[in-house]
């Protein structure tokens, strides 16, 4: 989400006029969550997304009539059979949204949410005016809170945490990766905005808990140090822990921690190994794809129940 704020904060010093526009509630089946953005512009460029289709090309057009009168509006669509035939989006549900051709008014708000340190709230009044003070009593059309990214710990420098970082952090992760290998941990084989912990590992291993909520993946050179690293990370309060490894590793290492008093068996029950979604990935970056979809699940849940 914090990529989309800086696609609107970057959009701000174009001359090219845009409308936001944004979901604001759904119900049964629809091809967007509540806070799915757009940002529709003059010539056509559509940057985020409220989900394609049907859906998308309705809100489009109204978006651009919007333009040319500037008056905001919400709307509802009910994604059936009447609705979504010719597109072939058929969802069942239906859901709410609001035009806003006037998001350039808070030009002083949206880059504050690009690079939040803190979680930051903001909405859209009754009056379609989007503001950050939402403890005035003010009736609101959406609102929502934007948090830090959640920090995402690798032990690990190797292939698969090369192939993992990158993509970890497009999808707004806040990347830390801890090794004893300065050769590997470097910014040579990891993006800038890396943040990167090396030392010898029981220096490493004594590092203060990450900010809540946080994700742990155990991706070490062997299954030694990822016993190692396990030893200490499974008693961090990680929202979620997953460690690359077979389901015969999984068992073994299980057992030994158990029977050595090392964690609890509900401890070892909370972490995933094999570590990703199952689909059947071969090469270094397919596993990455696969891993990153298990904590992209794991976060959406968080942040569903966080919203009751």
């Amino acid at each position: 989400m914090q990529g989309f704020y800086e696609q609107l904060s970057a959009a701000l010093s174009d001359d090219q006029p845009f409308t936001l526009a944004l979901i604001s509630g759904a119900k049964g089946s629809s091809p967007q969550r509540v806070g799915a953005k757009a940002l529709f512009f003059q010539d056509g460029r559509i940057l985020g997304t409220l989900g394609g289709g049907c859906l998308e090309a309705e809100v489009h057009a109204r978006a651009l009539r919007a333009l040319q009168t500037g008056e905001s509006a919400a709307f509802e669509m009910v994604l059936d059979h009447d609705f979504g035939w010719d597109d072939g989006l058929i969802c069942g549900g239906s859901v709410t949204g609001l035009i806003l051709p006037r998001a350039r008014q808070a030009a002083a708000l949206w880059p504050t949410l690009v690079n939040v340190t803190a979680p930051v709230s903001w909405g859209v009044k009754k009056d379609f005016s989007i503001t950050s003070a939402l403890n005035d009593g003010a009736e609101w059309l959406y609102r929502e809170t934007v948090s830090p990214p959640c920090p995402l710990w690798i032990a690990g420098s190797g292939h698969v945490a090369q192939a993992v970082v990158p993509l970890a952090l497009e999808l707004d992760f806040d990347v830390t990766v801890f090794d004893d290998r300065p050769e590997l941990a470097n910014h040579r084989c990891f993006p800038a905005e890396t943040r990167l912990q090396v030392g010898p590992w029981h220096e490493l291993l004594n590092e203060p808990a990450a900010r809540s909520p946080a994700f742990g993946l155990i991706v070490t050179r062997g299954h030694q140090h990822d016993a190692l690293v396990l030893a200490e990370w499974v008693r961090q309060p990680f929202v979620f822990l997953g460690m690359i490894g077979s389901r015969r590793k999984a068992r073994v290492i299980r057992e030994q921690f158990v029977r050595q008093n090392i964690a609890t068996a509900d401890q070892m029950a909370r972490v995933a190994c094999p570590v990703g979604v199952d689909i059947r990935a071969q090469t270094t970056r397919e596993i990455a794809v696969s891993i990153m979809g298990q904590y992209i699940q794991k976060r959406a849940e968080l942040l569903a129940a966080k919203r009751g």
